[in-house]
């Protein structure tokens, strides 16, 4: 699972078969205190593959900047280029959800995609989280 922006807009493609092929380029932030004290910043990014229908949507509403979240799994792909082994570590993505727009006007931002037709008409379930207060100290880990 991953949250970013986008670092660039999504490439469409289609596969022999004619099935769609979206590619997206995430960056993922992340701030932190060292031993020092002193406050760091760290970017990472991340390639993300998306598939079907969920490659179509992504492709038509996302932009570079646009925030997203990546549910899927990592796959390492390998081949040979001028006699020189090439790897590629992507996200293979099973859900991709839309996040905030960030500019004001525009169209609305449409329904998180999932694998089932089913998910596109409806509200994703939020967790129940408890109401009363929690002390770290009950945590067993």
């Amino acid at each position: 699972m991953v949250y970013g922006n986008l670092t660039r807009d999504p490439e469409m493609k289609a596969l022999p078969s004619g099935m769609q092929v979206c590619s997206l380029s995430i960056a993922t932030n992340r701030v932190y205190v060292d031993r020092d004290g002193k406050r760091q910043e760290n970017t990472d990014y991340h390639n993300v593959v998306v598939f079907g229908k969920q490659a179509e949507t992504s492709a038509k509403w996302l932009t570079k900047g646009s925030g997203v979240y990546v549910e899927g799994r990592l796959q390492t792909r390998s081949w040979d280029k001028d006699g020189q082994k090439q790897y590629r570590t992507e996200i293979v993505a099973d859900r991709v959800q839309f996040g905030p727009k960030s500019s004001g006007g525009g169209a609305p931002s449409p329904a998180p995609v999932g694998n089932n037709p089913q998910d596109d008409n409806r509200a994703p379930a939020l967790p129940d989280y408890p109401e009363e207060e929690i002390n770290p100290e009950d945590i067993p880990f």
